[in-house]
């Protein structure tokens, strides 16, 4: 079966802490992913292809008993990550605490799918190889989190990346934050690092902005998404992986940019109003976009 979004990456433990409360759950990029297009209606077709270590292995068949699709590959152990936050949501302190192995390229070619969303947590976790090999047979969306991050120790660093020219080749769509289109640039003015991106390859380079919005740079013209009000501010883990969702979703069924946008940032409006993963449904996201 072809899908229309097959989602690659690891499934995580997450020590998530705030000013208010210290929280363990499940986490990573797929996770939040899957969680987040469970909520919707079943208009594009989804599949999970994830890789943990024993201790996960009751999250993955947790989501095979939600009915989504799911490959789940062995690993010696899976990636633990403590993520701190101050009172501003926007920063983050992060620790890794425990690592997976990366994909290979053999577990990459019984896939078939429209959209390769790659979750990379860590700068390993696909190599230019498995990149390559996905984008001879579909578009290649990635979020660059992981590629930009270095861990000395337990502390995370964010670096550029040394394959960064041949990845972005083959990139159809890069989820990314202002400060990593910064450390890969090295420009400060978001707009022309958007631009210089592009010029590497890249179709679509959405830059999420956290509580100012976010701006899509395609087809030579700026689509600046403004964001939705949450009732409360929770919890911030996951939103950058529910955006994705949200626009990935949006834009497998056709829709422009700015629609995919915009549906993205209600999503995540909605998101930061509890800790875990986004659990509304359509109409909450849809009367959000409407107020």
């Amino acid at each position: 079966m072809k899908y229309d979004i097959c989602s690659i990456g690891h499934i995580t433990r997450d020590k998530v802490v705030t000013p208010e409360k210290t929280v363990f759950m499940s986490g990573g990029t797929s996770f939040y992913m899957t969680y987040a297009i469970s909520c919707l209606p079943r208009k594009v077709s989804y599949q999970l292809v994830t890789k943990v270590g024993k201790s996960e292995v009751p999250a993955v068949e947790k989501i095979r008993q939600m009915g989504i699709d799911t490959i789940c590959y062995p690993s010696r152990d899976t990636v633990f990550f403590e993520n701190i936050y101050g009172a501003d949501s926007n920063e983050r302190r992060q620790r890794v605490l425990a690592k997976s192995d990366p994909f290979t390229l053999e577990e990459m070619k019984p896939l078939d799918a429209k959209i390769f969303h790659l979750g990379c947590l860590m700068a390993d976790d696909f190599s230019p190889e498995v990149v390559e090999y996905l984008a001879t047979k579909g578009t290649v969306s990635i979020d660059v989190q992981g590629y930009l991050r270095k861990v000395v120790g337990e502390e995370v660093h964010a670096i550029d990346w040394k394959d960064k020219q041949r990845i972005l080749a083959c990139t159809g769509i890069l989820k990314l934050n202002e400060e990593e289109t910064r450390v890969i640039t090295g420009l400060q003015d978001i707009r022309e690092a958007a631009k210089a991106i592009a010029k590497m390859g890249v179709k679509e380079v959405v830059v999420t902005l956290g509580s100012y919005g976010s701006t899509i740079y395609a087809e030579g013209e700026f689509h600046d998404i403004p964001t939705y009000q949450p009732a409360c501010v929770v919890d911030a883990t996951g939103c950058g992986d529910t955006f994705s969702a949200g626009y990935l979703y949006c834009r497998a069924q056709g829709a422009g940019y700015d629609e995919a946008g915009r549906f993205a940032a209600a999503m995540c409006a909605l998101k930061l109003e509890h800790s875990g993963p986004f659990d509304r449904d359509i109409e909450a996201v849809e009367r959000l976009m409407g107020a």
